[in-house]
Order: C-alpha cells, then sequence, then structure tokens
C-alpha cells in the first residue's frame, strides 16, 4: 500500500477553500486527515489464535498424516506416537503457528492488509463519529457543524453533520463530495482531494443554509492533522 503524506500547501489549500466555502453558507465546515484510524491490533491477535486452532482441527480431521509427519521430524521408528508425546508436539506445533503469525501481524503494513474492509470501514466510521463529537458538535450556536473526516492508511473518508444539517441534507447529497475526494486520493493527492470535496460540501450547505452574514466563524478553518 502506497504511502501518502500531505504537504504545507495542501493544508493551505484546504484552509483556504474551507474559507471560501464557509463564506456562502451558514454551516461550519472541519477537515482532519489521520494516518490512520485504529491499530487493528485485535485483528492480528484473531489472526494467531485462527492459525493455532487451525493446527488443532487439521490434526482432528487428519491424525494420522500429523502421527507419521511428527514420528518423521523425531525420526521415530514407528509410525504412531505415543498419545502424551503426539499431544505434546501437537501443543508446541499450535503455539509456534500463533507466535508465527502474531509477529509476523506485528508489521502494520501486514495487519493492515489482513484486516477486513468492513472491519476498516467501521473502525473510520467510529473514529469520525469519535472526532466529530469532539471538534464540532455543538460547538457552534446554531449546531451548523460539519465535519469531513479521511484516514489515509484505509484509503476511507466519512462526513458527519450536527443536527440543523442533518435534518435537512439527505446523506446521498455528501456521495459527489466523497467521490470527489477519494478520486483524487487514490492518485495520491490528499490536498486537492480535500479542497475539492470542501467545495462540494460548501455547495450543499449554500443550497440548504445559506450565508446570512450573521453567522461568526464558530469552527477552526485550518486542517488538522492526526
Amino acid at each position: 500500500m502506497a504511502r501518502i503524506s500531505l504537504t504545507p500547501a495542501d493544508s493551505r489549500l484546504v484552509s483556504d477553500a474551507v474559507a471560501l466555502a464557509e463564506a456562502q453558507t451558514d454551516g461550519e465546515i472541519v477537515t482532519i486527515v489521520a494516518r490512520r484510524s485504529d491499530a487493528y491490533h485485535d485483528v492480528g491477535l484473531h489472526w494467531a489464535i485462527a492459525a493455532a486452532f487451525l493446527v488443532i482441527a487439521l490434526a482432528a480431521a487428519l491424525p494420522d498424516l500429523f502421527q507419521r509427519v511428527y514420528g518423521w521430524l523425531l525420526g521415530a521408528w514407528h509410525h504412531e506416537l505415543p498419545l502424551r508425546l503426539f499431544l505434546l508436539i501437537l501443543l508446541g506445533h499450535a503455539i509456534a503457528k500463533f507466535l508465527a503469525v502474531r509477529y509476523l501481524l506485528a508489521i502494520p503494513a501486514l495487519r493492515m492488509a489482513m484486516t477486513p474492509a468492513a472491519t476498516r470501514s467501521r473502525r473510520v466510521r467510529r473514529r469520525a463519529v469519535a472526532l466529530f463529537r469532539a471538534a464540532a458538535e455543538a460547538r457552534t450556536t446554531g449546531r451548523t457543524g460539519v465535519l469531513l473526516y479521511l484516514s489515509l492508511d484505509e484509503h476511507r473518508a466519512e462526513i458527519v453533520a450536527d443536527s440543523a444539517i442533518a435534518s435537512r441534507v439527505d446523506p446521498d447529497e455528501w456521495g459527489e463530495a466523497m467521490a470527489a475526494l477519494l478520486a483524487e486520493v487514490r492518485g495520491g493527492r490528499v490536498g486537492p482531494g480535500m479542497a475539492r470535496a470542501v467545495e462540494r460540501i460548501g455547495a450543499i450547505l449554500a443550497r440548504h443554509l445559506p450565508a446570512t452574514g450573521a453567522n461568526p466563524n464558530e469552527l477552526p478553518d485550518r486542517l488538522i492533522l492526526l
């Protein structure tokens, strides 16, 4: 997975896009880019446990094969090992598989690659909602905050809106903004992608919540990097 990064010029581009978009609406846009939304250590643990159980399951299904393999490795004269020795070797085999997979998936890139797409999507959404609650929810007078959140390693983004906007804007309307963002991110152009998404979010907010001139700038325009 290619590692994507942001430059100071990207940050300025996004901040300028936010300021321009907010000039057309009483809505407030917060932009956050994170390297990743979760460490996924539990995923590595689950794969390691699965590897250990796979050894035991195969031994239960094919005991004769495992007897022969273990006997060959030990240089035994007989194919059938004593039960206690067989179980002891099987236990060691399962533990070895567990440790091998656990330490292999300690490498972040491999752990990310082995994380199911649905799990990545859920974790990104959960982090976006948590950050929205901390950075934007109920922090504006009219509850007009919108969070645009991008998680780089997962290549996923989320838009979360405060109640005054969520009640007016159908969730499907954000689709164009998300498509514009992800199309640029796939090409490694994070700054332009965020700026294009902000532009489209601003256009949507201008339709549903146009500027009245009475709404102060209550949330930061700058791009927040985590």
